[in-house]
């Protein structure tokens, strides 16, 4: 590459076409302990190609050009030239056609944030670790922070402990006449009893979704129901293993004291009698122990994460069998059971008899970069959800039996549609893209006219709604503008060479100020984007904790990838509530919004942050965030009221000499075009990952209220997130997907 050889070339510093010892330990010592003078010699050196002493346009084109190959960006051959005459320009003061060292240097300096730790990637990796990181830190778990922003979940953990303990001593007692193996045996058969009914408990997801809309929210720790279902999970599966070892002890002591029967008689038939079915217990015990090891295993992180969910699947099913082998095991269980599997049979049945009805079908799709594909389902009138509610979802074209749950990414105040983006990460989303990537021409060819008639018809319907949506001028809304088409979805959808003439001049203009970078996606979409009409039957909505999002004053909403797509229904959902409370001057025009308080919605700042791996990643929702930016004033009294972040994870950061002077063009340009060149937003993207302690540090400063942070992505990234909201007194929601 470009800076591999310009490296080498100024490594091997006598010409000898290689690199000594002692040339490498120089550079290195150079990039790592240099002065500030001394790294600005070496940076200039690199981008003077020629060694002319000065930087043309055509040199500073060429490593432009290279700092984008390295940091996996991807621009137009016109943007590149934007960029590089941007840099140029601003850094050639005196007008001579070069910059020489000292205008390089002086450019540099108004960039602060990059002198402060010039250097390269490669030499950072050799550089010693921070005294301060090696004194050992006291355990996140013992801090204070920790206890007090966990309260409620650790209570719940040491009063379901403090049950168990109690239960198993208690039942130990009352079989002390039976020996050590018999007491250890029953302590955990009622402890087995308690797990076995708790976890049906937390499998009510319709009564837990009710629950969230009350005071036991503040009291339960209900947003932790996924990981008290795997604790719970782990806990059956130590006492059935307990029970069972205990038992084979058990028998082998009769066998030796009795001689009536031998173990295997004891373990696999019914021969001793033991059980109130007919002697049965020994023999379903086998089994039960069978099947919780097999359900443990399917569902460990390694099978679910590795393209096996159908594993976890369809082996999660055998709870049923499970629940009926214990009422036949246990003569007590079922008095544990009949509550909650009363109250759980119904669940399903509401749950079976929902999604049945209303007869839902998917009539447009898109396939979108990285495999996601966006599908567009017909709304039903009695479906009612909130922002960053889940569905399970059945496709029966793709798989007849089996429902996957994701979450809707359209708002709640979007009437005629459901939105769902699925990235394909196991069988059957792969399964669903793979069907939407195939050629329509065979499948339409029977009845291509009837096809054709039928898109054309749902084309112009679209469109008109389009232009009803956007009957009011300006670009921000107000409250007489009571349509909520906030993304350019259906715009860019309905778009077509035949209907451009047509177009309303509204429309237009809505056209003409989004960003060319959006445009050209627009394009590539269209080629992907499909109408269909398939059936598919939806069970849900239910709740996440993302539902107390509008409890919040100050929310900082995380997305990693396609985490997005729970805010990308609550950003719309907020936007919309907002521009409710938009006022308009009905002289000058000047438009604000009322920072009143309301039982529906107490923000007054909300953060987005969404980090991502590349850049086509940002393609997914690029159009919804554009409009969401044009949906706010530029000035409000109190700043703006949405605020955007972006990263990108694979682009150098700011401070690698390998990509500085691009970091340096991308801000220039965006700050002459107030746009930037990579998504197309306003919004400038940050190279590499977010300092966290500085992105909270700032949200600390703006004391906008009590700040609540959601995120939704990879858990390692939630490890380090929420150890910063421990520490900066953050409350933190984590959304599992």
């Amino acid at each position: 590459s470009f800076f591999a050889e310009r490296f080498f070339a100024l490594f091997d510093s006598d010409g000898s076409n290689s690199i000594s010892l002692d040339e490498l330990l120089k550079a290195l010592n150079l990039l790592i302990h240099g002065s500030e003078s001394d790294k600005l010699h070496f940076l200039f050196q690199v981008y003077d190609v020629d060694g002319s002493g000065s930087i043309d346009p055509d040199e500073l084109r060429t490593v432009l050009k290279s700092c984008l190959r390295e940091s996996a960006i991807s621009l137009p051959e016109e943007k590149l030239d934007d960029l590089t005459l941007a840099l140029f320009e601003s850094a050639d003061k005196d007008n001579s056609g070069s910059i020489t060292f000292e205008e390089l240097k002086a450019e540099l300096e108004t960039f602060p944030e990059v002198m402060e730790n010039l250097t390269i990637s490669a030499a950072n990796w050799l550089k010693p670790p921070d005294l301060e990181q090696k004194r050992r830190q006291t355990p996140r778990y013992l801090t204070r922070a920790y206890w007090h922003n966990n309260s409620r979940k650790l209570l719940f953990l040491c009063l379901y402990s403090f049950l168990n303990v109690l239960l198993f001593i208690v039942y130990m007692l009352q079989h002390a006449a039976g020996g050590i193996w018999l007491m250890l045996a029953k302590g955990c058969g009622i402890c087995l009893d308690l797990n076995c009914t708790f976890i049906v408990v937390l499998m009510l997801r319709r009564c837990l979704t009710w629950l969230r809309a009350t005071w036991v929210v503040r009291v339960l720790p209900l947003d932790q129901n996924i990981l008290l279902h795997q604790i719970v999970g782990y806990a059956i599966l130590v006492f059935s293993v307990a029970h069972t070892m205990a038992h084979v002890m058990n028998f082998i002591h009769l066998t030796q004291v009795h001689e009536s029967y031998q173990l295997w008689e004891y373990v696999f038939t019914t021969r001793p009698g033991i059980g109130w079915v007919k002697g049965t217990s020994s023999i379903t015990g086998v089994m039960l122990q069978v099947l919780i090891c097999l359900m443990v295993v399917c569902s460990s992180t390694f099978v679910r994460r590795s393209g096996h969910f159908e594993v976890f699947y369809w082996s999660h099913l055998s709870y049923i069998w499970v629940w009926a082998l214990l009422i036949i095991h246990c003569t007590n269980f079922w008095k544990w059971f009949v509550a909650p599997g009363i109250i759980f049979l119904v669940e399903k049945l509401v749950g079976i008899a929902v999604s049945r009805m209303g007869g839902l079908y998917i009539i447009e799709v898109n396939l979108l970069p990285s495999k996601v594909t966006h599908l567009v389902i017909k709304r039903p009138p009695f479906f009612q959800f909130k922002p960053g509610d889940y569905v399970y979802i059945n496709i029966p074209v793709i798989a007849k039996y089996e429902w996957h749950p994701f979450t809707i990414s359209s708002a709640p105040e979007q009437q005629d549609t459901i939105w769902l983006h699925i990235r394909s990460m196991g069988q059957w989303t792969n399964r669903l893209f793979e069907y939407f990537r195939q050629s329509d021409s065979q499948a339409l060819s029977n009845k291509r006219l009837t096809a054709s008639l039928r898109n054309r018809r749902h084309q112009t319907k679209t469109q008109d709604e389009l232009f009803k949506s956007l009957s009011c001028n300006g670009a921000v809304a107000s409250n007489e503008d009571v349509a909520v088409e906030l993304t350019l979805y259906r715009m860019n959808g309905a778009r077509s060479t035949s209907q451009k003439p047509h177009m309303d001049q509204t429309v237009q203009a809505e056209l003409g100020d989004a960003p060319s970078a959006t445009r050209e996606i627009s394009t590539k979409l269209s080629e992907n984007h499909r109408y269909c009409d398939i059936k598919c039957y939806v069970d849900g909505p239910y709740g996440t904790p993302t539902r107390q999002i509008f409890a919040s004053e100050h929310a900082v909403l995380i997305g990693a990838g396609i985490g997005i797509t729970p805010f990308a229904s609550i950003l719309q959902s907020i936007m919309y509530r907002y521009r409710m409370r938009k006022q308009n001057c009905p002289n000058c025009n000047y438009s604000w919004c009322e920072t009143i308080k309301d039982n529906e919605m107490k923000l007054r700042k909300v953060d987005f942050i969404w980090i991502n791996r590349d850049q086509k990643s940002f393609e997914w929702f690029v159009s919804l965030l554009t409009k969401l930016e044009m949906d706010q004033a530029d000035e409000e009294p109190e700043g703006r009221f949405l605020e955007m972040h972006m990263y990108m994870t694979s682009a150098l950061s700011k401070n690698d000499m390998k990509a500085i002077g691009l970091q340096m063009a991308l801000d220039l340009l965006a700050k002459k075009e107030k746009r930037d060149s990579i998504t197309g937003l306003r919004t400038r993207t940050q190279p590499g990952r977010p300092d966290w302690g500085k992105v909270f540090q700032k949200v600390s400063e703006e004391k906008k209220g009590k700040v609540h942070v959601f995120y939704c992505g990879s858990p390692a990234l939630a490890k380090v997130i929420k150890a910063q909201c421990e520490h900066f007194g953050f409350h933190f929601y984590k959304e599992n997907f």
